[in-house]
């Protein structure tokens, strides 16, 4: 098979390339090692339902920001997104109660209620999310808020639901941190229906431009002719030759298939093969039964006490927990939820040999308590919960692992770290003209940072090319 462009991995970043350059006119193939597209945006089947594996809400969707802009030249627009509440993100620390509001001003106003004597702080905080800049790769997030703010709880408050990114107090740099939160403040959406909705999306871009997306073909080698990419080897033996090569696997992986390569030196592939992952996730998916709770429109963020940036240092047991409510398909009760607690690997470790199915009565009892942790927390906000469950099913970092190829479950890629930003921060470029880089480990990650990346990865394609 013989393309323009050959996209190794099939995750939201490579399917999202793959559409872009299709619209532009590039013959684009994507190849997949599973036997099913998507990545984490991906859903899987269980007693009749779809559940998610990372899609939960999406922020800057209304017309005019910056999702909505590059939704619509992807071609994402026109999927059934739903506005949450205005206070879409609700807080709980030690058992009070705050929320934030949609809209920069309406953020301000709604925490300033709670603390008026921080209300220039709150405005600070806001303007800096807003003019963000590279510089801000070299700035230690938490040093900024305790710089910012004088309230430790309020500080908390403003930080609780970034719990959907790594965060360490030492490390995460602010332009991670503030991305993480901006586009979220702006505006925020849910898919009315599962992950696949926006998988079969892109696919189907891909594919009416005369594209194609291949499952079951795991690349396990690129081919180097005088320092370019010209063919890629799947684990069955077919070839494909592509004038381009993009990446969305895991840099470390991917560093698998280049040694052959002589332009491809040691200390790049050393620098990708030792760099930190970040923590993985535990999540408890649960069916609820029928007429047992009404949907709410907005997330909730609990925490036992204000140790939101300290939790994945130590989250044994549970101590805090995101609870997600997915849009119900039909009428107003609400169907399923999701509680999510960051899991780092050390916790998975006495089972890091075994497969899916085959963990053991240990594992599951390890999954049970966990569940139950969450579900301890989530009755903070959901009185009786657990009466209202009929079905759970949970996953680690080793599912991430095993379903994914995520290193030690990773569930927000490679570690980014303002001390050694020009290290840790990574260029959607190789040493291989030809091989350029997409997905989460890049330069952001969550569903805006691998859109962005997207986007930079095929503007150096598009920009070559013309």
């Amino acid at each position: 098979m013989n393309c323009d462009v050959l996209i190794i991995g099939s995750g939201l970043g490579g399917l999202e390339c793959g559409a872009l350059l299709a619209k532009h006119g590039y013959h684009v193939s994507v190849l997949e090692s599973s036997n099913q597209p998507g990545g984490s945006m991906q859903s899987f089947r269980r007693g009749g339902k779809h559940y998610d594996t990372g899609l939960h809400y999406v922020g800057g969707l209304a017309p005019g920001q910056a999702m909505h802009k590059a939704f619509a030249q992807i071609g994402l627009l026109d999927l059934p997104w739903q506005r949450m509440d205005e206070d879409f993100d609700h807080i709980i620390i030690g058992g009070r109660h705050f929320a934030y509001h949609q809209g920069s001003d309406a953020f301000v106003e709604r925490l300033a209620k709670d603390y008026p004597h921080q209300r220039e702080a709150l405005q600070s905080f806001v303007r800096r999310l807003q003019s963000i800049t590279a510089d801000d790769m070299d700035v230690c997030a938490y040093d900024y808020l305790r710089q910012t703010f004088s309230d430790e709880l309020l500080l908390n408050v403003v930080s609780a639901a970034a719990m959907k990114t790594e965060l360490r107090r030492e490390s995460l740099p602010l332009f991670n941190f503030a991305h993480t939160c901006s586009s979220y403040i702006e505006s925020s959406w849910r898919l009315k229906g599962d992950g696949n909705m926006l998988v079969g999306k892109l696919v189907s871009i891909i594919e009416t431009a005369g594209g194609k997306v291949q499952t079951g073909s795991k690349v396990v080698r690129l081919n180097e002719t005088d320092g370019r990419i010209t063919s890629a080897v799947c684990a069955d033996g077919r070839t494909y030759e592509a004038e381009y090569f993009i990446s969305d696997i895991h840099p470390a992986v991917l560093c698998q298939t280049l040694t052959g390569c002589p332009s491809v030196r040691k200390t790049f592939r050393r620098r990708m093969e030792t760099a930190e992952n970040t923590c993985g996730m535990f999540t408890a998916q649960l069916s609820i039964r029928p007429g047992a709770l009404p949907y709410f429109g907005h997330n909730v963020f609990v925490y036992d006490k204000p140790n939101v940036w300290t939790m994945t240092e130590d989250n044994n047991p549970v101590k805090g927990v995101m609870i997600s409510a997915r849009v119900p398909e039909e009428g107003s009760d609400l169907r399923q939820i999701d509680l999510l607690t960051p899991m780092p690997w050390d916790e998975c470790k006495a089972w890091t040999d075994t497969k899916v199915g085959h963990r053991g009565s240990s594992y599951k009892a390890f999954c049970q308590q966990k569940t139950e942790q969450c579900m301890a927390l989530a009755e903070q906000y959901i009185p009786n919960l657990r009466e209202m469950v009929e079905q759970c099913y949970t996953s680690t970092p080793l599912t991430y692992r095993d379903y994914l190829g995520s290193p030690e479950g990773g569930a927000f890629g490679m570690r980014k770290d303002c001390r050694a930003s020009m290290l840790s921060f990574h260029s959607v470029g190789t040493p291989l003209p030809n091989l350029l880089l997409t997905g989460q480990s890049v330069i952001l990650p969550g569903i805006e940072g691998v859109t962005m990346t997207a986007f930079e990865t095929c503007s150096k394609i598009m920009r070559t090319g013309a």
